[in-house]
C-alpha cells in the first residue's frame, strides 16, 4: 500500500517533499572528506611543533589553501545535514524546529565565513 499523493508519485519525491538530495549530499561530502581529512591530518603531524613562520608559509601555497578551504566547506556541509536530520527526529513543536534549524543554518554560515576569512587572510597575506 502507498501512502503518497497522486502527486507525489507522479514527482518521485517522499512526504517531506525533499527525495534523496540530503541523504546523497551527506553522502558525498562524507566521501569528499576522506581524503581532504587524511591530507589535514598529514598536515598537521608534519607541522606539529614547527616555528610560526613555517606554517604560515606553508599554509600559503594555494593548493594547501584550497585543500584547506575545501575541508572547511565539506565538513559545515556534513555537520548542517547531519545535525538537521538530529533536529527533524528528536524536536516535535513546530515553531522550535524552525527556529534551531535556522540556528543551525546560521551556525554553519558563521563559522564558514570566519573559518574562511582565516585561511584566505593566511594564504593572500601570509
Amino acid at each position: 500500500m502507498d501512502m503518497r499523493t497522486p502527486l507525489g508519485k507522479v514527482r518521485g519525491l517522499g512526504s517531506a517533499k525533499a527525495g534523496t538530495e540530503h541523504f546523497w549530499v551527506q553522502r558525498m561530502s562524507a566521501v569528499a572528506m576522506v581524503p581532504l581529512a587524511i591530507f589535514f591530518i598529514v598536515f598537521l603531524i608534519r607541522y606539529a611543533g614547527a616555528p610560526y613562520e613555517d606554517v604560515v608559509r606553508a599554509l600559503s601555497n594555494p593548493i594547501v589553501a584550497v585543500l584547506f578551504g575545501m575541508m572547511i566547506i565539506a565538513g559545515l556541509v556534513h555537520m548542517r545535514i547531519g545535525i538537521q536530520e538530529i533536529i527533524v527526529d528528536y524536536v516535535h513543536h513546530e515553531g522550535l524546529k524552525f527556529f534551531v534549524m535556522m540556528l543551525n543554518t546560521f551556525f554553519a554560515m558563521l563559522i564558514g565565513g570566519l573559518c574562511l576569512f582565516a585561511v584566505l587572510k593566511i594564504a593572500f597575506v601570509g
